[in-house]
């Protein structure tokens, strides 16, 4: 969890991405290596090409306190060389491969991952496998890759106006959890970040017992049984890992909100974020219930808001609903508008309001959640044509703690949802002690 995803641009594409696997005709092994090393492979022999993931049980939320950003951080050290391989040599033979290579952080998981020649998949192990424990960190090194960090820091958020009101938005949403600090890190804390820090967080976390390899592609499980025996599971422990242990957060008892005024803001925007439950903490079927009630709501012309507040009202350019349930504790709902027609952001608050009222109290109809649970289903059928995806969505949803046949069941619990489910887990959630409402405004509106 990057920070909340307010901007309209995304939402569709963020509904499509975040959502677990399908469970279509993916075949999925899974096993174990001696290590502890969990091992998961998707068959996928459409193409010669493979995409090889190493997911670590580790994010942004599992940081100590007052050293924000440190997994980000981390992340980038991951690529600064071992005494077998200097720095450079990683992606320079990926390259050579012919293939690609990066990595992400979130809030419960960072990952690396290569896409290359099915017969490369076995260099690729070998290069993860040695990082995984043989890291060269010089003094140099960490402080020349903590201003690159720094220089991104400011490149992707303190010069977005949008970023900046998202970031300030989560750490409003989240008083003690610390899905409230932002993956990149504050600037204060990533400033003073160190070397020994850096050692202690890989000593801390990188180890196979703490690692998910997962391997999409043209491959078989023996072939990977094999390959990851050879190059993993001669990897000692360094460390047991033990339950992830965040500070709860405490149940909402007041609305929030951020005003943001910014010169740099092209038009002003309004956006709401309420604390949701995630597919992991939730039992029952409110998650699936919510990302049902965002594509009712949200679910671009065909939602709610576009119809009342563009269409009909055309008080806005833009408006929409998203859910993001991937969260290893909870999560966030949100619903977002642009005013168009010299309408005030007043304006649009009063009718999102109603919008939120009028879904809360009646429910939506059948006919609009067999649209939307349709809709949702389908927009999955297509991110499953991405071997990437595939991979993603496993590792994704097997770090935070879901099971592989909870991902698999995914759309058939989508399937089930009724309309009484999601009128019972909007009444739950789109409460306002639930929500941090913010808006942005170029200093020259009213």
């Amino acid at each position: 969890m990057t920070g909340l995803r307010l901007l309209f641009s995304a939402s569709a594409v963020s509904l499509a991405l975040t959502l677990p696997a399908q469970a279509l005709n993916v075949a999925v092994s899974d096993f174990r290596l001696a290590n502890g090393m969990e091992v998961v492979v998707i068959p996928d022999h459409r193409a010669p090409v493979v995409t090889h993931m190493v997911w670590y049980r580790v994010g942004a939320a599992d940081e100590q306190s007052g050293k924000s950003g440190l997994a980000h951080f981390f992340e980038h050290l991951m690529f600064k060389g071992t005494p077998k391989h200097p720095e450079g040599e990683f992606n320079r033979i990926v390259q050579v491969n012919g293939g690609d290579d990066n990595a992400f952080t979130g809030a419960d998981y960072t990952a690396y991952f290569q896409r290359v020649a099915a017969n490369r998949l076995d260099a690729m192990m070998a290069l993860e496998a040695d990082r995984m424990q043989n890291l060269s960190l010089s003094d140099e090194v960490v402080n020349t890759e903590r201003n690159v960090v720094l220089e991104e820091r400011r490149q992707t958020t303190e010069n977005d106006p949008s970023r900046l009101l998202a970031e300030q938005m989560s750490a409003a949403l989240y008083t003690a959890h610390p899905y409230g600090r932002p993956v990149v890190g504050w600037m204060s804390e990533v400033s003073k970040l160190t070397g020994q820090d850096a050692i202690d967080f890989y000593r801390a976390h990188y180890t196979p017992a703490n690692a998910i390899l997962v391997v999409a592609g043209d491959v078989t499980p023996d072939e990977v049984k094999r390959l990851a025996e050879k190059n993993y599971g001669n990897l000692k422990n360094t460390f047991t890992p033990t339950a992830r242990l965040r500070t709860p957060e405490p149940e909402p008892v007041a609305a929030r909100r951020v005003a943001m005024v910014d010169s740099r803001a092209a038009t002003p925007s309004f956006s709401r974020a309420y604390l949701a439950v995630s597919e992991t903490s939730d039992p029952g079927l409110q998650s699936e219930a919510l990302s049902v009630l965002a594509e009712v709501l949200g679910g671009g012309s065909q939602g709610r808001l576009y119809k009342e507040l563009v269409v009909k009202q055309k008080i806005a350019a833009q408006a929409g609903a998203w859910y993001s349930g991937s969260g290893m504790d909870s999560d966030t709902f949100a619903v977002a508008a642009a005013p168009a027609n010299n309408a005030s952001l007043t304006d649009l608050e009063k009718a999102i309001d109603a919008e939120i009222a009028r879904i809360a109290q009646d429910g939506p109809t059948a006919e609009e959640v067999e649209k939307a649970r349709q809709r949702i289903i389908d927009a999955n059928v297509y991110t499953l044509d991405s071997q990437f995806e595939l991979a993603r969505q496993f590792g994704a949803g097997l770090a935070v703690g879901l099971s592989i046949d909870a991902i698999k069941g995914w759309d058939e619990r989508i399937a089930r949802v009724t309309a009484d489910d999601v009128k019972a887990a909007a009444q739950a959630t789109l409460k306002p002690e639930r929500s941090v409402t913010g808006t942005l405004a170029p200093k020259s509106a009213n």
